[in-house]
């Protein structure tokens, strides 16, 4: 470990990461802490009127001034339209004395915009539409208020307790001097201080909010990331939810604390209508919510309302920006995420390796270690597709080397794993030694690729090197920069099946305030950090990406991991939790935390299997390798402090259940391949929570154990210790349900009590649905697709089901840009099994053969089954069982991604 850096001893009983001389003191702020966000709260007074006389219809929107009444602070108001059903508003300054910073690079393009029209004027008021008329958007002159109506029936009202706030630029009072910068400043306008730290703003206070409400709504979902339940909690007298990127070691649970990454995107859900909002600012963002129901009196507005009308409150505060707003109307869930990723990317395909196991350590050793540990998994039959070195496989935290002692041949090393089809990932930090000897380091200070103090010089903070400085990835240049690095020529010891790993791009600053960058160091184009704090990993994460893109010339799909993220994130590839505690709260606590990222977009993402600190038992480490074999991405990580925890280290018993759960994940890829798919071309998330599925059933809205993997699997891992049984809600009443394990089917609509062993992994398929899946494994994904495919479908009440299948060749852009790709539609109906072609664009062939299809739910067989096929019409070889009701087909040997037509 690095000297500027030690923990505290686990027999202490910490989890706290801690800088030396830390110890006691409070590392994280709390709301008393932020100023900008005290201020906000402290300002009742304020009250903002709109200026509809100043209303002009443009071709792209609608703007009109609106005004604070006391101080006439003028704001320019703007109103969009977007053509995917979502309403964009925006709040900037009038006339500013300088640009405040706009968020770039995270929505995909500049949205296609409706012609806004006026419906109507009234005194005090103004409604717009647009299109068929289905929605308006009407503005309240006195006070200013925003509303949005879908079918005259207000769905979201801005401002209608009159929080907006809005702290214009200033230039610095005279005299501005290192004496003034000693005067108190006790509301933070101009500098403030955080322990040993000093944050001067040179443009002064900037902070912007507003309030919310959201219509009918009680359930709220979202903004990741942060250790808490999916459902978002009331913080009326609490902490707020913080979005602020942090490197927080061993975070606590059920806090409000922001952790690695930041998503600003609020899903809220009722029964009959989904609704997003996503809130596009990267500062620090504080976020208040407080359910409600209140009666609404005789003089409220003229609209459809129950007597008591439910909503959701939301107050957004940011330290810096513009107000930019986007409302997704749905009004399905999978409507509101199709509009989110039309807006910020859908999730990058993943290369199919990728989706298989990955065993990381920090750190394996040397070469000898890692080929030690390749070896375990073919001796104990273990399926793995990638290993993980971390930093100390460099050059004294040098990043592009390789240590030349413990892994002096690491080409031979990467060349041993191919010949295995595996690959192998290494480290990649922002932060860079700052050692002028070395090339590197000197051509990122030449060429003025880092970050800059706020008195423009170089910046230096302590990580894992020690004295260090930050690549400032907010530019595009330096981007390109570094994304060159990945070259093969540039990164010697590098070859086609090394793929990336960014960690502690929060950014990780040791010696910093909250262990991270100062707001008021200084990026490309002059501005502060704290405009795009929420942005740094992103940008990283970008760049290294687009180096590997550019690596293998564009024909090659990467993969990189990283740790800190925003929203947009998702078109890069992975993320994960960060570093988790070996117990089993953590283990519980993932579930929760990883459905909040899918319903925001980032769908491959994963939690440290086995928790990354301190040391699990035999059972937490089986019941996680089981959960995580369940979730998108799927690694086994821990620190070099813990015990070695290979799957096999633990005995017979404990290896042969880890065995079998990895092994399962792999007969399953076909599944999570196909819904990655989906994911990439439609928005929907691999891993959902039960409404999402089930949107009308009410017990599903809280439910954070169980989730849906696409809509046909149900799981519910088991996540206490000592447990014989569990309890597995299906939802709904007209549903049939197929427990995985033995084919038992059971109606929807209630609890069941399902007894588990060790070995017991609760998962039910849904009936109505088929489920693609490999027979076999072999030893990683190259293997497992020489494996022929199984179909199982589950019959709903209807005795029909339907699914699909997507193939291609797993690693390259060939299905995007030469249409190398083949879609299957499997349906069954009146008796008959049918595979047809769902995208005739599609001209990928696979070599891949159906063997088998199990039918769930079949109560009888009248005649022998046959096959109608290209070969001409054949008998099928079939074994029924009538007790429980589940047909055999076998011997099949038909194309994968051929017609064919089973009757049954």
């Amino acid at each position: 470990m690095a000297d500027a850096v030690k923990e505290k001893n686990v027999a202490e009983g910490s989890v706290e990461s801690v800088v030396p001389g830390d110890e006691g003191e409070e590392k994280f702020k709390s709301t008393h802490h932020i100023l900008f966000y005290k201020r906000q709260r402290a300002k009742q007074e304020l009250r903002y009127c709109a200026s509809l006389d100043t209303l002009v219809l443009t071709e792209r929107g609608a703007s009109l001034e609106v005004f604070e009444a006391k101080s006439k602070e003028c704001l320019l108001l703007q109103i969009w339209a977007v053509q995917n059903g979502t309403v964009r508003v925006t709040i900037d300054e009038l006339q500013p004395i300088k640009p405040r910073y706009k968020v770039v690079d995270v929505l995909v393009g500049e949205p296609r915009y409706e012609q806004l029209r006026i419906e109507w004027r009234r005194a005090g008021c103004v409604s717009l539409t647009w299109g068929p008329g289905q929605h308006q958007v009407r503005v309240s002159a006195s006070p200013f208020c925003l509303e949005v109506f879908c079918e005259e029936e207000v769905i979201v009202r801005l401002n209608p307790k009159g929080r907006l706030c809005f702290e214009t630029l200033q230039d610095p009072p005279r005299p501005y001097s290192s004496s003034h910068e000693d005067q108190e400043d006790p509301l933070g306008l101009w500098k403030e201080n955080f322990r040993q730290f000093q944050d001067i703003k040179a443009n002064g206070p900037s902070s912007v909010g507003i309030d919310i409400s959201l219509h009918g709504f009680t359930n709220v979902y979202g903004l990741p990331e942060h250790a808490d339940s999916l459902r978002l909690k009331d913080t009326s007298g609490s902490e707020p939810y913080r979005l602020y990127n942090l490197d927080v070691f061993g975070y606590e649970i059920n806090r409000r604390l922001g952790l690695y990454g930041s998503v600003p995107l609020l899903v809220a859900h009722k029964p009959d209508r989904t609704l997003g909002v996503f809130w596009l600012n990267a500062s620090e963002t504080l976020v208040d919510l407080q359910y409600s129901n209140h009666e609404e009196g005789e003089n409220g507005p003229p609209v459809k309302r129950s007597r008591f009308s439910p909503e959701t409150n939301v107050s957004w505060v940011s330290e810096s920006g513009q107000i930019d707003c986007f409302l997704l109307l749905g009004p399905s869930p999978a409507q509101v995420f199709s509009q989110y990723a039309q807006l910020t990317g859908y999730q990058a395909l993943p290369p199919l390796f990728s989706l298989g196991y990955h065993q990381c350590r920090w750190s394996y050793e040397d070469e000898e270690d890692v080929k030690s540990v390749d070896a375990g998994f073919d001796l104990h039959a273990i399926p793995y597709d990638v290993i993980w070195l971390d930093i100390d496989h460099t050059e004294g935290k040098r990043y592009f080397t390789w240590d030349s002692k413990l892994f002096p041949n690491p080409v031979d090393m990467q060349l041993h794993l191919q010949r295995k089809k595996r690959k192998l990932v290494v480290i990649n930090d922002p932060h860079i030694k700052a050692d002028p000897r070395w090339p590197f380091f000197f051509a990122a200070r030449d060429g003025d690729h880092f970050v800059k103090d706020r008195d423009g010089n170089v910046y230096y903070g302590t990580c894992w090197p020690g004295n260090s400085c930050y690549l400032d990835f907010s530019s595009s240049r330096t981007r390109s920069w570094y994304a060159r690095q990945f070259s093969f020529d540039k990164y010697k010891g590098s070859t086609e099946s090394l793929f990336v790993w960014n960690d502690m791009n929060e950014p990780s600053v040791f010696n910093g305030p909250e262990q991270t960058m100062p707001k008021d160091a200084v990026h490309c184009g002059g501005w502060e950090h704290r405009d795009l704090h929420n942005l740094y990993g992103f940008f990283q994460h970008m760049a290294t990406v687009e180096g590997l893109i550019t690596r293998s010339g564009g024909l090659e799909r990467p993969f990189v991991l990283s740790r800190s993220f925003f929203a947009g994130s998702q078109r890069m590839g992975a993320i994960w939790t960060g570093d988790n505690v070996s117990t089993w709260e953590y283990l519980k606590i993932s579930i929760p935390m990883l459905l909040s990222l899918s319903i925001t977009g980032i769908h491959f993402s994963g939690a440290d299997v086995g928790g990354f600190w301190q040391d699990p038992d035999p059972e937490l480490l089986v019941r996680w390798y089981q959960a995580g074999a369940l979730q998108p991405f799927f690694r086994g990580h821990s620190a070099k402090q813990t015990k070695r925890r290979e799957p096999w280290l633990f005995g017979d018993t404990v290896t042969s259940a880890v065995r079998s759960a990895i092994q399962q994940r792999y007969y399953l890829l076909p599944y999570w391949y196909t819904l990655f798919y989906l994911a990439h071309t439609s928005a929907l998330p691999p891993t959902r929570p039960l409404w999402v599925e089930f949107p009308k059933e009410t017990e599903t809205f809280i439910m954070e154990n169980q989730y849906m993997i696409g809509n046909a699997l149900l799981a519910c891992p088991v996540t206490d210790p000592g447990v014989t049984e569990v309890k597995v809600f299906l939802p709904g009443s007209d549903e049939l349900w197929y427990n995985v394990s033995s084919g038992e089917q059971h109606r929807g609509g209630g609890t069941v009590t399902l007894p588990v062993t060790l070995e017991t992994v609760p998962l039910f398929q849904r009936g109505g649905t088929v489920v693609s899946r490999r027979t076999g494994c072999g030893s990683c994904t190259a293997e497992l697709q020489l494996h022929p495919f199984t179909l199982t479908v589950a019959l709903d009440s209807e005795g029909s089901a339907e699914g699909m299948l997507y193939l291609d060749d797993g690693h390259s852009f060939n299905y995007r840009d030469k249409k190398q790709f083949s879609l299957r539609n499997f349906t069954l109906w009146s008796g008959r099994l049918t595979s047809s072609c769902a995208a005739e664009e599609g001209k990928f062939i696979s070599d891949g053969k159906l063997e088998s299809v199990v039918i769930l739910g079949q109560r009888k067989v009248s005649k022998q089954p046959t096959v109608n096929s290209a070969a001409g019409k054949t008998t099928v070889m079939f074994q029924f069982e009538p007790e429980q009701a589940m047909l055999k087909l076998t011997d099949l040997n038909l194309g994968i991604h051929t017609d064919w037509e089973i009757i049954i």
